[in-house]
């Protein structure tokens, strides 16, 4: 394809058949086709495509433990380069000896044609060739504009040289911005064929190299894969084996430095991982047995024994190239109005070149003035920019984002990001940490902390309880993992636990547990009881020797970066919303650390989605931010759907964007993120009508030359490929708003 319309054409051509359903990308020069089951087979797309005059091939093969097999790599940029090199070799004296009157020779124009054929004739085959496939299709794009344009200017020089005044010894000729309108055929126009096509295959060139770049994000991350793996034998030995002998369930060692060979469970040792090229973040994670390690991910620390539980096409990496591919081939809607465009604009174009020469002509202007009025709207107007100007900006915007740990599933995203006004966000798991945290004890007169974690702690290791968890880890961290043994352990449900420590009668749970065993709570722990409870914490009371001895307190405490993502989001323009199953007081405190001023608390998983609904009839426009299964449903219906990359599958699955480092602040950027890149798309979009808009008119009205013609119609596609590359450095923000 060499522009929109070759796009668009290819697209139409698919539509046709029976229950397809197809989108072609012309910056990605890929289709995404759906169709019915049994409607068509993949040969009939193909033969689909080579119907509308071009090629087409399958995605990579994926091999039987789903690896993908990659095709093999070609430079596409080989060939126009030597194209190149040589048209501007042969073109440069060409539009010197134009322009230049001093440097004009006798039969100077005799080495202009003999330069200029090479260049006409060979180094523009490619474009003529393009266009006798479009003509004997009946239909036009870009490459017929510029092929009939040069044809036409190589041709009438030719006869202007052979049959008029322009071929007699000691001809001169001038350079003029603006056409001559005494010009006849004593003029020839071989600096406009050859110059023209060196811009040509300038802009193709550089814009293929641009889009190159503009893919380079998920080139690279495809590329960080491992591709061998120290596997580990029953016998403990090791031996390094190509990656597609890994097979689920085997065992493989990571030493310090090395890649994780594919996604797995750590059996043994103790490592930080680097995980910045999925999640953006530049702090290693600390993995320890039973934690999940990523592919691709670097161990920085210690050794890793890793068990494999996902290879191929099944691993974090392979899904997250997928998820970015699927967006990058799709269109944004701010995308149709440029298609409808483009799918008239080369016939528009060809009316207005033939009603330009036709008027002219008829106003009784020189036949050389008119002809190169009409070639130049032929020249100048060129669609590429208009086609380029969404998919290349989608392009970088996504892969930039997969870089950053920021999944946009799709192009339709941008827009509703631009419309949001509201933030839902789930507590437990988003805004909180998920996991219960000793937060507060305070202590009788004459009992010290370290006893209460002494005792308490001890008591709590021997519970399964969240609560318990809480206040044993807490307990083990604070004094080495010393916690004495516990004996005669007994649990009672909803109440507490009591038992035996160093010789002490220890009970620790609910104050009604103490009050049947004559244990009256009162005086300043009971204040601290109820300070605690009012603050939505769960207070745990504390007894030994008989007596009331401590209140430990423990809470759901907010993720450190919550605060500063909520003031980000509010920066953003965005109004916060708390939406929790758990009571009011608890999701008010909650509320109030972390700067968010609307609360929905009490709702059950499966209300919601009505939660989300309800706002979205009284005229905000939802997005929803959580990380469960329960949330799901709510991510399906808010306008737009962002997933905590730490929840589960089902969330990220119903989401529009995934967060996958797990970090809130991520919501921001991913939001700013989609803002930019749509904010480019929409610039290209604008500077690339403005550029039809204007010149079109001014090359019909015979005020440019067709030489700068072809430079500017170069340009502005080079200008839209360069202007959206600009996203490759959009950066997180991770420390104030």
């Amino acid at each position: 394809m060499t522009c929109a319309s070759c796009a668009n054409r290819i697209e139409r051509r698919l539509n046709k058949l029976d229950g397809v359903t197809a989108s072609v990308n012309y910056a990605t020069e890929k289709a995404a086709v759906t169709y019915e089951d049994g409607a068509v087979t993949a040969e009939d797309l193909l033969d689909a495509v080579r119907a509308a005059g071009y090629d087409a091939a399958l995605p990579a093969a994926v091999g039987p433990d789903g690896d993908t097999v990659p095709a093999a790599a070609t430079d596409p940029t080989a060939a126009l380069r030597v194209r190149l090199i040589l048209s501007a070799a042969l073109s440069l004296p060409v539009l010197l000896l134009s322009m230049v009157p001093a440097l004009q020779f006798d039969n100077w124009q005799w080495l202009a044609w003999n330069l200029a054929t090479p260049v006409v004739l060979y180094c523009a085959w490619p474009l003529h060739r393009a266009a006798w496939a479009n003509l004997r299709h009946a239909t036009a794009t870009m490459d017929t504009l510029i092929s009939i344009g040069t044809l036409s200017a190589w041709a009438w020089s030719v006869v202007a040289l052979f049959l008029g005044d322009a071929g007699i010894t000691g001809m001169k000729m001038g350079f003029d911005l603006v056409p001559d309108r005494t010009a006849d055929l004593d003029h020839v126009y071989f600096e406009v064929a050859s110059v023209v096509i060196t811009s040509i295959l300038a802009g193709r060139f550089f814009e293929a190299r641009a889009k190159q770049r503009a893919g380079s994000a998920l080139t690279a991350l495809l590329e960080l894969g491992a591709k061998d793996v120290a596997m580990l034998a029953a016998d403990g030995s090791e031996r390094r084996v190509p990656l597609d002998r890994l097979r689920v369930g085997d065992r493989f060692v990571v030493r310090p430095g090395e890649k994780v060979a594919t996604d797995g469970t750590v059996v043994e040792g103790v490592s930080a991982v680097d995980q910045s090229l999925l999640t953006g973040e530049s702090v290693p994670v600390e993995k320890q047995p039973g934690d999940e390690v990523v592919g691709a991910t670097v161990n920085v620390g210690g050794r890793l024994v890793v068990e494999a539980t996902r290879l191929g096409a099944d691993t974090a990496l392979a899904q997250i190239a997928r998820l970015v591919t699927d967006a990058q081939t799709g269109k944004a809607p701010v995308q149709r109005l440029a298609d409808r465009v483009s799918g008239v604009f080369v016939p528009a174009v060809l009316i207005v070149a033939v009603a330009t020469l036709g008027f002219w002509t008829g106003a009784g202007e020189g036949a050389a003035f008119a002809f190169t009025a009409a070639v130049a709207v032929l020249i100048i107007a060129c669609p590429c920019a208009l086609g380029l100007a969404t998919p290349t900006a989608l392009l970088v915007g996504t892969g930039r984002g997969a870089q950053l740990g920021l999944l946009i599933k799709g192009p339709a995203v941008l827009e509703s990001t631009r419309r949001v006004d509201t933030v839902v966000l789930d507590k437990t798991g988003t805004v909180t940490s998920g996991v219960m945290a000793l937060v507060d004890i305070q202590t009788a007169d004459g009992t010290t902390r370290p006893d209460v974690l002494r005792l308490v702690g001890a008591l709590e290791n021997a519970s399964e309880h969240p609560v318990a968890r809480a206040i044993a880890g807490a307990a083990g961290a604070e004094l080495g993992g010393l916690l004495p043994a516990v004996a005669g352990f007994r649990s009672h449900d909803g109440l507490g636990v009591e038992g035996d420590v160093d010789g002490r009668a220890v009970i620790a749970g609910r104050a009604a547990l103490l009050a049947d065993r004559g244990i009256v709570l009162d005086g300043p722990l009971a204040a601290a009881h109820d300070a605690a409870q009012a603050a939505g914490r769960t207070a745990i009371v504390a007894a030994w020797d008989g007596r009331l001895q401590a209140v430990v307190v423990v809470a759901d405490t907010p993720k450190d970066s919550s605060a500063e993502a909520i003031r980000r989001l509010k920066a953003l323009g965005l109004t916060p919303v708390l939406l929790t199953g758990d009571n009011r007081a608890t999701a008010e405190a909650v509320a109030r650390q972390v700067g968010i001023d609307e609360v929905i608390a009490g709702v059950l998983p499966a209300g919601k989605a009505q939660v989300v609904a309800d706002l979205q009839a009284r005229g905000r426009v939802v997005a929803m931010v959580g990380d469960g299964v329960n949330d799901a449903p709510a991510l399906a219906q808010a306008d737009l759907g962002l997933a905590i990359g730490t929840g589960t599958d089902v969330a990220i699955q119903a989401s529009d964007i995934t967060l996958v480092s797990g970090d809130l602040r991520g919501a921001a950027d991913a939001i700013r993120l989609a803002r930019r890149t749509l904010a480019t798309i929409r610039t290209n979009l604008f500077w690339a009508f403005a550029y039809n808009v204007v010149l079109i008119p001014i090359a019909a009205a015979g005020y440019l030359n067709p030489v700068l013609a072809g430079a500017a119609m170069a340009a502005s596609s080079v200008l839209v490929v360069t202007n959206s590359l600009r996203l490759r450095r959009f950066a997180v923000r991770r420390d104030g708003v």
